[in-house]
């Protein structure tokens, strides 16, 4: 639909309109931590560690705090601080939009607790596991930044075995995989000299709920801006679009 987007455009583009930081060191060190512990603590050889350690260098967090949380990650740090873990939790926003969020916790009562709270301050309420993740699909997405060569580029994202991509006004495209093969598709388009700015494995909607109404679009980007602030929570994905002149007024609301 053009002149939509949808919630992963918006918040790429309402994150200019509001030029703020990105995800806290808290975050970005939490998922250090998690994938030094699922993969070992060599970059090299855990993809994972990888995407998340260049992720925090792009928000200039120190090397040593990385140092740090992959020494805590592989258990070779003296810390006293609780074991996180992975969960995904389940909401609606308002409108009954769907809201998917991954969180590292190390308490799940609290993160529940806070989570509760951003909803039903936003209009929307915390669902029961399993009420809207069968809208969604994980795939492995690589975000291109820069002048791309389209022809070049359909041609080499299909030998990699991609199954889409979408060019972006940025200028840039996103190219989209099965998550299993994000790795594989991330090293051919580097050796490639694509213009990678990162990959990440993201849900995607199966289905999408346009939103015209002002109010009910201030309310849903306030709730996912409370969301996304929360240390606890590492991804935000919701099943929503938006027209983007509606989607810069309400960002300035």
């Amino acid at each position: 639909m053009a002149g939509h987007s949808k919630w992963a455009n918006i918040k790429r583009q309402k994150a200019r309109v509001d030029a703020k930081k990105g995800k806290t060191f808290t975050q970005l060190s939490r998922a250090i931590i998690v994938a030094a512990r699922n993969g070992g603590p060599d970059p090299e050889a855990n993809f994972q560690l990888r995407t998340a350690i260049e992720k925090a260098k792009a928000a200039s967090i120190p090397n040593d705090n990385i140092d740090r949380a992959i020494a805590k990650g592989a258990g070779t740090y003296d810390s006293d601080e609780a074991q996180l873990e992975s969960i995904r939790y389940e909401g609606y926003g308002p409108g009954g939009v769907a809201v998917l969020i991954e969180a590292l916790t190390d308490n799940r009562n609290r993160t529940a607790a806070d989570l509760r709270s951003a909803f039903s301050k936003n209009g929307g309420n915390l669902g029961e596991t399993g009420c809207v993740s069968w809208m969604f699909e994980q795939k492995g997405v690589v975000i291109l930044e820069g002048e791309i060569n389209e022809e070049e580029l359909l041609e080499i994202s299909a030998d990699a075995g991609a199954e889409s991509y979408e060019m972006n006004d940025d200028p840039g495209a996103e190219v989209f995989t099965e998550a299993t093969d994000l790795e594989q598709l991330n090293r051919t388009l580097i050796e490639a000299r694509f213009p990678v700015k990162e990959a990440e494995l993201r849900w995607l909607a199966n289905n999408y709920v346009e939103v015209t109404d002002p109010d009910q679009a201030r309310s849903l980007l306030k709730l996912m801006d409370a969301l996304e602030s929360l240390d606890d929570v590492q991804n935000v994905t919701a099943n929503f679009e938006m027209a983007e002149e509606l989607m810069f007024e309400s960002s300035r609301s």
